[in-house]
């Protein structure tokens, strides 16, 4: 991957930007659209929305959510210490004992999330994962009115966690789910810029989709595409624990995944496939036989229809702090996502044929 690619995911990972609070990174998302976009906007919503071609008379929107599962204070204790719940799908098993970051109106608070000692619990309670009540933040505060004058209630909290390498070209960090969708949307844009397109194509990065698909449904029922891709993680089954039997199989390094199912236009979805084939680019196929969870799903029932396709980067460890994919994976999908936009007809239909 490019080192100017690398520091913008990098700088992606490092910001921190739980549902409702995506702001900050959507103002570094949206200046680097900026560069190769003939526009680039945010809504009310916070979904910022680069455009190429926008004139043109098929509207293909692609979507990467920005996103990602964090913490609320919700109390101050009379000792100071900060009792928080989850934003988004928060596993209670990997939150104690880490380092956090608490964006208060003023500044940035650093804390720490406590629970009882194991020494201190009861033999019953050994090997149980913690429920998040049962957790608190500590700032160092000494009392309630201390704390109350570094954050407040209603301030979120991430993991204070950055993007790390790996080998073999594989990154972990914290937010993959879906800093790698939006990633690659933008980095779809980026490869776009010179190509001659026949075709309009606003990339969104979405917001609150991990509340549910929020961002994806008024975005896309402003730009009324007649095609949308959402660009998500997916599960990897090439780690211990995996069982691809349930998921497919779906190994790091190896490509995108490309899905079939009902979720997915069957004449987009081929014409996806044929295009990894043609440029001669690793995908990898999966079922999914029902709705998807992306983004695919919100727009595929905006307003009268729209087709429909999912781009998965596969990610171990998903909604964790570790998350894990693969660069490859990354600069696969994106070139794959603009050499279908690039070869992609005006007049292309996407009613399936009768059988």
């Amino acid at each position: 991957m490019h080192k100017d690619s690398l520091d913008f995911l990098r700088e992606l990972v490092d910001t921190p930007s739980p549902s409702g609070f995506e702001w900050g990174i959507q103002q570094i998302i949206r200046r680097r659209m900026e560069g190769f976009c003939d526009e680039a906007r945010m809504d009310v919503h916070g979904n910022v929305m680069g455009v190429v071609n926008g004139g043109a008379p098929l509207r293909i929107m692609l979507a990467g959510h920005c996103d990602e599962i964090g913490l609320m204070i919700t109390h101050i204790d009379e000792k100071g210490f900060l009792y928080f719940a989850a934003v988004g799908g928060v596993d209670s098993a990997v939150t104690v004992g880490q380092r956090v970051r608490i964006h208060s109106a003023k500044k940035t608070v650093c804390g720490v999330i406590g629970r009882k000692p194991i020494h201190l619990l009861e033999q019953e309670e050994r090997g149980k994962a913690s429920k998040l009540h049962e957790m608190w933040i500590d700032i160092g505060a000494r009392k309630k009115k201390e704390a109350e004058k570094l954050v407040a209630v209603g301030d979120y909290a991430t993991v204070d966690v950055g993007l790390i390498e790996l080998a073999n070209d594989l990154v972990a960090g914290r937010g993959f789910d879906d800093r790698a969708g939006a990633f690659v949307v933008v980095e779809t844009l980026r490869r776009l810029k010179g190509r001659k397109l026949r075709v309009a194509v606003f990339g969104v990065t979405t917001v609150q989709e991990e509340l549910g698909l929020r961002g994806a449904r008024t975005s896309a029922f402003g730009i009324d595409p007649h095609v949308g891709i959402a660009i998500d993680v997916g599960f990897a089954s090439d780690h211990p624990g995996a069982d691809p039997k349930r998921t497919g199989e779906c190994r790091l390094g190896k490509g995108p995944a490309l899905h079939r199912g009902p979720n997915i236009n069957p004449v987009l979805g081929r014409l996806l496939e044929e295009t990894a084939a043609r440029k001669k680019l690793p995908v990898q196929i999966t079922a999914e036989p029902r709705a998807t969870g992306t983004d695919a799903n919100a727009m595929q029932v905006n307003r009268t229809g729209v087709a429909t396709a999912l781009v998965s980067v596969p990610c171990r460890y998903m909604h964790t702090p570790v998350e894990v994919i693969s660069l490859d994976d990354l600069d696969n999908a994106s070139r794959l996502l603009a050499d279908f936009l690039t070869n992609l007809s005006d007049q292309q239909t996407f009613i399936p044929p009768s059988p």
